[in-house]
């Protein structure tokens, strides 16, 4: 296939994709799985941008559109409003040529079999640069900054000082982060093994010790030792959960809502042999997945196909010294990495997170030992699922207290501190968006 029908076949294969999560509720990842048969290795990386990137600017996109359409497409022919999208995305973002852009985007339509549509798409594309409608200034928040009306407005109620900051932190794209397993290797060691392979030298983050932010993407089959277990894929931000539960060698570990299995690990890493660990999720197929984790990291951990939350139908009676409730959220905190949340969470899902996440304090509670500790997780910014969540328990719970005491101090200003618990806004330090509040057992 030469370069223009390989071009052209890349945007039909990210309009259908961006079209599955945009008016049929895929996860991103998932349609992008299920295409990655139909796309070259060498082409996938532009694709995922253009997915990326068209869902990213989702609403910027749409208002540009409605201003180059005479009238709106009906509801079938949503693929082909979603490559006029991925068309405008590339002649405002990318370094594509326009005559590019606007050839093989018309022969992607083509290639949908949707050939009628053809002119109309050379027009609007022309159209976009010609009239320089990119230099409109936006009519509403929600094109102006990439976001839902709601997500919006509750930023606004949660972060008065911060909203707009984290909403700009949630349009950049991610970098890559890695975990040093230093139970076998220290990250300075690390470090320069990685350097010697690289024109721009990654560096490590202050206060996390594990973790070094790369330079720039790589493949994990690039990644020196990650076949063997000595390195990880993991944000910055998510490596703290491991460090700052504290565990210690001889104790009972249990990771509730443990997939994929990248904080197991960690916690495997930093807990001495002679400690036990028991990971659950209520997920089957994500429970694999923490077990082909484990198995790279050459760890043994009991896993446990259940509801963290009802202990009853699993647990054994004997208590955990420490508990690890990463709780099923929003993740409002990680849009950076994953842009299609900004079209599939609802307002209304908040409520529901935040009585999941109750039940799981609650649920898991009487099994931790006097004294013990746990610590609970979310990749939110919402107050609703974080400080309001842990506020109620220990309002509710007379043997429960909030431990005020941060891992290590060179993480302070990281840090916004909460009336219960820290929060990680996104963006800071380039690190995602994170809650940390530990609790103690009265002894």
């Amino acid at each position: 296939m030469n370069e223009a029908k390989t071009g052209a076949k890349i945007r039909a294969e990210a309009a259908k994709i961006v079209n599955a999560v945009v008016n049929d509720g895929r996860s991103l990842d998932v349609a992008l799985d299920s295409a990655a048969s139909f796309i070259r290795h060498a082409d996938a990386a532009f694709m995922r941008n253009l997915c990326f990137g068209t869902i990213r600017h989702h609403w910027q996109l749409n208002a540009w559109l409605e201003r180059l359409l005479n009238k709106r497409l009906r509801s079938r022919d949503s693929v082909i409003h979603t490559l006029l999208c991925i068309g405008l995305f590339q002649m405002a973002f990318l370094r594509v040529p326009d005559h590019a852009a606007v050839s093989m985007t018309v022969e992607a339509a083509r290639m949908l079999r949707q050939p009628k549509f053809a002119s109309l798409i050379n027009a609007v594309l022309r159209n976009f640069r010609r009239n320089k409608i990119e230099n409109v200034e936006p009519t509403s928040d929600e094109a102006r900054f990439n976001h839902p009306a709601w997500f919006i407005s509750q930023l606004m109620a949660d972060w008065p000082q911060h909203w707009q900051q984290i909403l700009e932190a949630n349009n950049a794209r991610a970098p890559m982060f890695i975990r040093v397993n230093n139970a076998r290797q220290s990250t300075s060691a690390y470090l320069n093994e990685l350097s010697a392979t690289e024109e721009t030298p990654s560096e490590t983050v202050m206060g996390i010790e594990s973790a070094i932010r790369l330079a720039r993407p790589l493949a994990v089959e690039e990644l020196p030792g990650f076949a063997d277990g000595r390195a990880s894929v993991q944000d910055g931000a998510a490596q703290l959960a491991a460090l700052w539960l504290g565990v210690s060698d001889g104790e009972r570990i249990l990771d509730a809502c443990a997939a994929p299995g990248g904080k197991t690990g960690h916690l495997l890493e930093l807990a001495g042999p002679s400690s036990t660990l028991t990971a659950i999720d209520s997920d089957s197929q994500r429970l694999q997945r923490v077990a082909d984790n484990l198995k790279r990291l050459q760890f043994d951990a009991t896993l446990v196909h259940a509801d963290a939350s009802n202990p009853k139908a699993w647990w054994n009676g004997e208590p955990f010294d420490r508990i690890l409730i990463d709780a099923p959220c929003s993740a409002s905190g990680v849009i950076r990495r994953h842009p299609d949340i900004k079209l599939l969470r609802r307002a209304s899902d908040i409520a529901q997170f935040h009585a999941q996440q109750s039940a799981l304090l609650n649920g898991l509670w009487p099994l931790l030992r006097p004294g013990g500790r746990m610590l609970y997780v979310t990749c939110s910014v919402f107050a609703a699922e974080n400080d309001a969540v842990v506020d109620a328990f220990l309002t509710a719970t007379d043997d429960a207290a909030e431990i005020r005491l941060l891992p290590n101090n060179n993480i302070r200003d990281l840090m916004q501190e909460k009336e219960r618990g820290y929060q990680i806004l996104p963006g800071n330090r380039d690190l995602d968006g994170f809650y940390f509040a530990q609790l103690e057992k009265a002894p």
